[in-house]
């Protein structure tokens, strides 16, 4: 099934003397979102190209959702505009449910690997380690307290190795925003 919007007529034509089903649309609308519970994307456009819907992960084999286990609100997929085509545009998983603020299970499994990532680090005091544990989720959020974050994040990985700054980059890299990346990996 094809949603078509309203300036596609030649395309409308076309498709429909080849006998395909089309829904028209009129609106910008949401498609929904098929995501593993370890954050990678199955399909970003579950109602519009069903053909690539999985029930499990090729990736990692975990079990797919398409709502949040919180509220059951669908996660947002692709977005689709009438006349409007976009070609290039990769889709992200969000890290939060736009309806009820709750992470979502792949943020807080990373989030979770990352805190028992920091109890690993010997060089640092049980004080330091919970400081690194409490920056970790503002460094997610993206939120007025996130430099603080950065900065406190920066000065606690200066005491330690470069393979535990690999492993908190290789954990962290798809929750935080492009700014906080920047600021920590340059």
């Amino acid at each position: 099934m094809f949603f078509i919007g309203r300036n596609w007529s030649p395309l409308v034509e076309f498709l429909a003397d080849k006998g395909v089903k089309l829904l028209r649309r009129e609106q910008d609308w949401y498609d929904i979102a098929q995501v593993c519970i370890n954050g990678h994307t199955s399909n970003d456009t579950y109602i519009a190209h069903p053909i690539y819907n999985k029930d499990f992960c090729d990736k990692c084999g975990e079990k797919t959702i398409t709502a949040c286990p919180k509220c059951k609100e669908n996660i947002r997929g692709d977005h689709h505009s009438p006349g409007v085509v976009a070609i290039g545009f990769g889709y992200t998983p969000p890290n939060y449910c736009h309806k009820c603020g709750n992470p979502f299970p792949w943020t807080s499994e990373k989030l979770d690997a990352a805190k028992e990532l920091a109890e690993l680090l010997d060089e640092l005091s049980d004080v330091e380690k919970e400081q690194l544990k409490m920056s970790l989720d503002e460094l997610v959020k993206d939120g007025p307290r996130t430099v603080v974050a950065t900065t406190r994040f920066k000065g606690i990985m200066s005491k330690t190795g470069p393979e535990m700054a690999i492993g908190f980059k290789d954990i962290l890299i798809d929750l935080v925003s492009e700014t906080v990346k920047k600021s920590i990996w340059g």
